[in-house]
């Protein structure tokens, strides 16, 4: 209860590219430890935060299915279905950018080979993307899928050195002008249980290429190796960090035995 209703996540922020979705989940990991406490120390929360009348449900949805929230309780295991994210971006970009990888490495081409690029999307795709057309930072960058995908052709990677470092570099300003994002009624229809890519290069020596993955890079089915969560871990921590890299090394790698750990109560301040 007193989780709940510290709950917001509003996204208004979407108009003018605003920071606040960092802010969303660090606040929500935040007031679940917070809740967690004072539980402990006897503060009272609603007991039906979640279904009743003036709850999570009544206020941010109209068609919630209290259903799925004991669905597979105990067997069924959230972690297992949770997604990582390969690029520093929304993840709304994220099936075009690995359909379009997927061009480029099937057909050999180089960023200079690429005359347009199609992106066929879900109708969130665009509403989420569709006004950042020329974007000025580099969050509004990472909700720019011509930036993205530009980045991803020409470094194979759109992570966050990338983005701070040649999001307005002249050539991936370029080729973000070449992306143009169309609806695809097979695409919508199978959001938001599937995110389905599909883009259709036209190169700059006449041909029509098309790309697909049904699951991006990082999602379940698609699962990152143990090796790229370990790198990505590493570039996070070195990301304007100054802790040693061998004391991340260290922290990273006594993560990955964390369920042999009898007790996890170091992690908690």
């Amino acid at each position: 209860g007193s989780a709940g209703t510290q709950s917001a996540g509003l996204w208004e922020f979407l108009r003018t590219a605003a920071d606040s979705k960092q802010l969303h989940t660090a606040h929500a990991a935040a007031a679940g430890l917070m809740a967690a406490y004072l539980a402990k120390d006897g503060f009272t929360g609603a007991q039906d935060i979640f279904t009743g009348p003036q709850g999570l449900a009544a206020g941010m949805s109209s068609d919630a299915n209290p259903a799925k929230l004991t669905e597979g309780l105990g067997t069924r295991w959230a972690t297992a279905e949770t997604s990582f994210k390969w690029h520093a971006s929304c993840r709304h970009t994220h099936p075009a950018a690995d359909a379009l990888q997927r061009v480029m490495r099937e057909h050999g081409l180089a960023p200079a080979d690429i005359a347009q690029v199609t992106c066929h999307v879900h109708q969130g795709a665009i509403d989420v993307l569709g006004p950042v057309v020329s974007p000025t930072t580099v969050h509004q960058s990472k909700f720019s899928m011509g930036t993205v995908l530009a980045l991803a052709a020409r470094f194979g990677h759109a992570g966050l050195t990338e983005f701070d470092a040649q999001f307005l570099a002249p050539d991936t300003v370029a080729l973000r002008e070449k992306v143009r994002m169309e609806l695809d009624p097979e695409v919508d229809a199978a959001y938001p249980q599937r995110w389905i890519g599909k883009v259709t290069v036209q190169t700059t020596d006449g041909r029509t290429l098309h790309g697909r993955v049904d699951e991006p890079k990082g999602d379940p089915g698609n699962t990152l190796s143990r090796e790229e969560i370990t790198a990505k871990a590493l570039r996070l921590a070195a990301y304007g960090s100054d802790v040693p890299a061998a004391q991340v090394d260290s922290a990273v790698a006594r993560l990955w035995h964390i369920a042999q750990w009898p007790q996890v109560v170091r992690l908690l301040p």
